[in-house]
Parts: structure tokens; C-alpha cells; sequence
């Protein structure tokens, strides 16, 4: 999934390190109590999310995928809170350690799970123990564990998910320097074609005196033989097909050729006339071992003809 409002490849954001963060009393940092008379008086979802876009100015919430995402982040944690009866200062303070632990999240593409759960803790504990002014009770201990079974499984269990969408790609472009060394120079036409010749003849040294021959045919049974008679005996002649002779290759010599290309072009000629050669030598083999066999075939079906014609005349003797 793209998200449209992702920066652009060219940007360089600023990359934030994971870090620590201390938690704080947000009874009323983020909704205050005029904020939740208005999303109390709101009878329907869409009078709710028209509230909240006011107020952390989420208008393009239906147009834009991730500020979509922030609306329903938002949006949920309110109707948690309304099932379960939190009263104005309790709510506020549920919204406030839900944003703000969305915040943490959010603010670096590098993992920091560790760090968010922790501070996620450390603002339940502010609004759960009475420590003046570092922390109040605000919460009893069931209200403690609900509070954190919703965010574990609504937020926690999708932390990726989260960290996919709100934060960029960050890509590694890694160069090195050598202190004292000039940097190396790219390779010139000259010593590329340096480096094929050379390969070109390693190549042809370990394939040279090598003879490209086929498989060894199968083994021609009883039964393929007869069948053979069956289908009709092929026609076998003595002439070998005439192979067309190989034109002659005129060599156009280019001007100013260099002599890396010369021994390139000669490295070539040579190991196409040794692959046409092979060819050849490849396809005297073959017809010779085709002609083989149907000798071979021949001959079986002549003397299986005699031996049926003697049978025969036996069993007209005994009739």
C-alpha cells in the first residue's frame, strides 16, 4: 500500500533515534472539558469524527488514508470510553495516553517497541497511583487492566502495521573512502575488451579437442521392430544429403582498429568454425547410426517374413 501523502524520494527527513521519553500527568492536555460536551451531545458516528476533525483539524479524514487511520484511532478509544462509563476527566486522560503513545510510535522509522510500550506504562501508572504532582489516581485497578488489555490488543498487536504507515522508507547508501589512496578509475574500451579476450580464451582452451556427440540410441526390442514392418519399410538410399558449402566470410577492416578488437575478432572467427566443424562431424553420426538401425530392422523383418511363410505351409500339410 502507497499512502499519497508520503514524502517524496528526493526529501531527506530528519531520522529521530529511538529514546526514552517521561511520562506525565494529561488530564485535559489534549480534550478539555468544552471538547467533551461537544462529543457527548453528538448522537452518531458522523457527528463525532465532524467533532474531532474540528478539533485536531482532521478535515481530509475521507480523502486521506492516513489521517483515516488517526480518525478511527481516535474515534474508538472515545467509544471504549463510553461503554465503559469513564467519567470527563477519566476519558480525558484515556484520549491523552492513547495519542501520546501513538506519538512515540510514530516518531521514528526505526524500532522502538521497547520504548513505547514503556512510556505507555508509565502514563498508565501517572493516572493510576496518587503521587502529588507527579501522578493521581484516576484510575482503580480494574479500569488499570482495561485500559491496558484495549490498548495491548487495538494498538500493540498492530504496531507494524502502524509504524508502516506514519513513518518513511529509509533506504542505506553506503560509500567507502580509503584515506591516502586516489580513487580508482572506471575501466576504459581498451582493457574491456582486454578482459572478454582473455575469457574468450579460456573459454575455447577448455573446450578444445572436445567433440559435441549425441545420446547413444535407445535399444530397438522386438516390438518396435514389428510395428515398423507394420507401419511400411522406409526407402533407404546410399546418397548422403549434400551439405551447402559455408560462404566465405570477407573481412572488412574498420579504420584505426585497435588491436584489442583484431585479436577479439580473430578469437571469434576461430571458435565459429570449430563449432561449425563439430556440426558437422554431429551430423555424420547421426545419419550413420539412423542408417544402422534401419538396416538392422530390415533384416529381422526379412527373416520373420520366411519363418511365417514356412509355418504356414506345414499347417496346410497337416490339414
Amino acid at each position: 500500500m502507497i499512502l499519497p501523502d508520503e514524502p517524496k524520494t528526493g526529501d531527506v527527513p530528519k531520522i529521530i533515534q529511538p529514546r526514552n521519553h517521561k511520562a506525565k500527568v494529561s488530564v485535559w492536555a489534549d480534550l478539555t472539558v468544552d471538547d467533551l460536551d461537544r462529543i457527548n451531545e453528538s448522537l452518531n458516528a458522523d457527528h463525532i469524527k465532524m467533532v474531532l476533525a474540528d478539533i485536531f483539524h482532521l478535515d481530509d479524514h475521507k480523502t486521506s488514508l492516513k489521517t483515516g487511520i488517526v480518525m478511527d484511532l481516535y474515534y474508538y478509544t472515545l467509544q471504549f470510553a463510553r461503554e465503559h462509563k469513564f467519567t470527563k476527566e477519566q476519558t480525558s486522560a484515556f484520549f491523552s495516553i492513547v495519542k501520546k503513545t501513538h506519538e512515540v510510535c510514530t516518531e521514528t522509522p526505526f524500532g522502538n517497541l521497547d520504548q513505547t510500550f514503556s512510556y505507555f506504562k508509565e502514563l498508565v501508572l501517572c493516572h493510576a497511583v496518587n503521587r502529588p504532582p507527579h501522578s493521581i489516581e484516576l484510575f482503580s485497578a480494574d479500569q488499570v487492566r482495561l485500559v491496558s488489555e484495549y490498548v495491548v490488543n487495538t494498538y500493540f498487536r498492530h504496531f507494524k502495521m502502524y509504524k508502516y504507515a506514519f513513518t518513511p522508507l529509509v533506504r542505506l547508501d553506503l560509500s567507502i573512502n580509503y584515506v591516502g589512496m586516489p580513487p580508482t578509475p572506471p575501466p576504459t574500451e581498451d582493457e574491456l575488451l582486454v578482459t572478454m579476450v582473455a575469457k574468450r580464451k579460456a573459454e575455447i582452451h577448455t573446450r578444445s579437442g572436445s567433440v559435441v556427440r549425441n545420446e547413444t540410441p535407445r535399444d530397438v526390442n522386438d516390438e518396435d521392430m514389428w510395428d515398423l514392418v507394420d507401419e511400411g519399410e522406409p526407402e533407404v538410399t546410399d546418397e548422403q544429403p549434400e551439405l551447402e558449402p559455408e560462404p566465405e566470410r570477407v573481412e572488412t577492416p574498420q579504420p584505426d582498429e585497435s588491436e584489442a578488437r583484431k585479436e577479439l575478432r580473430g578469437m571469434i572467427q576461430t571458435y565459429l568454425s570449430e563449432e561449425i566443424k563439430k556440426m558437422k562431424l554431429t551430423m555424420d553420426d547421426q545419419l550413420k547410426s539412423t542408417e544402422e538401425i534401419l538396416n538392422k530392422k530390415l533384416d529381422i523383418a526379412e527373416g520373420g517374413g520366411k519363418k511365417s511363410g514356412r509355418n504356414s505351409a506345414k499347417g496346410a500339410k497337416k490339414k
